[in-house]
């Protein structure tokens, strides 16, 4: 009990010499009495201080990201959802801005010709031997088998197969497609073959055409439109196909073969449309695209002939001067050049 009281009175003795030697050294400032004793503690304790607290330091900072760490990775997931929401949003603003130019395309197209038609995209393609393609619209929304299937650009097929929300396409390059078609400002009509994208070179076309007159004309570059079906199904008159590109001979000269470019990018196809009314009259070659204007051949400058050095030109002086005749008058004769 005396150990203890004796403990607490000199505690109470250090706590009230604490507090009167910090009185005054505030009061005092920079004229303090205790100057000398606050430097000598500066100096005695100062290196102690650095030497704590370089170890506690470090000890404190692995404290405090250990304690942060779920925090800190919280922020940063949050931070990559928000940046890959962000890229999404910018894919799907610039693929609906694509879509929309192409349903504007096509609804042109449309209106050329007359057809009423019903958008759909393409969400898959055939991996068999067969071209096909199915898109996301079915019965649903009135599609029908034997239904023509266009893009911006031209014929893309038929539908064949149908379902409540989709729709299988034959395209119009399969080998068991054939689409009765015309030549461009003419009455010739044939039949239109797919080649495939199985058994033809990379260099072929993947469309022919075959006159069903084969003494009909025709030549590179005439463009090709569909002639229509019977009951305007499977196909609707009137639809873009291809160019000529090349017309081969067959054997003994009964029938010609013309390899047509098409104007659709099968292996792109995106946008597309089923019609699902014919138009009330023949479109012709109103929806054909216009034509490409010729590039003008350069017509080549004629070239002067050189004249020997020296020789002067005619009408011109010894010099090489010009003479100047008054208008009218004739050059003097060798003999009149004598004189009489």
């Amino acid at each position: 009990m005396r150990d203890t009281r004796r403990t607490r009175v000199i505690l109470g003795v250090l706590l009230v010499a604490a507090l009167t030697m910090i009185t005054i050294d505030h009061r005092g400032g920079d004229d303090s009495p205790l100057r000398g004793l606050r430097g000598l503690g500066a100096t005695v304790f100062g290196p102690v201080e650095h030497a704590s607290a370089a170890i506690v330091r470090p000890i404190g900072n692995s404290f405090d990201a250990i304690t942060d760490a779920p925090g800190q990775r919280r922020r940063a997931e949050r931070l990559a959802r928000q940046n890959q929401r962000l890229r999404e949003q910018l894919r799907s603003a610039q693929l609906d801005k694509d879509h929309a130019e192409q349903l504007r395309r096509l609804l042109g197209t449309a209106g050329m010709g007359g057809y009423e038609i019903a958008a759909a995209r393409v969400i898959s393609a055939g991996h068999g031997y067969e071209d096909t393609v199915t898109i996301d619209i079915g019965s649903r929304s009135g599609i029908k088998p034997d239904m023509t299937v266009m893009n911006a650009q031209g014929l893309v097929g038929r539908v064949t197969r149908v379902g409540p929300a989709t729709a299988t396409v034959l395209l119009a390059t399969d080998q068991t497609s054939s689409v009765g078609a015309r030549l461009e400002a003419s009455k010739e009509i044939g039949v239109l073959q797919g080649r495939g994208r199985h058994g033809r070179g990379a260099d072929e076309s993947p469309l022919r055409f075959q006159l069903l007159n084969a003494a009909a004309p025709i030549k590179v570059g005439q463009r090709i439109v569909t002639f229509g079906s019977q009951g305007q199904r499977p196909y609707v008159p009137g639809v873009p196909i291809g160019v000529v590109e090349r017309v081969e001979q067959g054997t003994g000269g009964l029938t010609r073969t013309a390899h047509v470019r098409p104007f659709v990018r099968y292996s792109a196809l995106d946008v597309v449309a089923v019609v699902v009314a014919p138009p009330k009259t023949d479109p012709r070659d109103s929806v054909l695209p216009p034509k490409p204007e010729p590039t003008p051949t350069p017509t080549p400058t004629p070239s002067r002939t050189p004249r020997p050095s020296g020789s002067p030109s005619p009408g011109a002086s010894p010099d090489g001067e010009t003479e100047a005749r008054p208008s009218g008058e004739r050059s003097p004769s060798p003999q009149s050049s004598t004189g009489e």
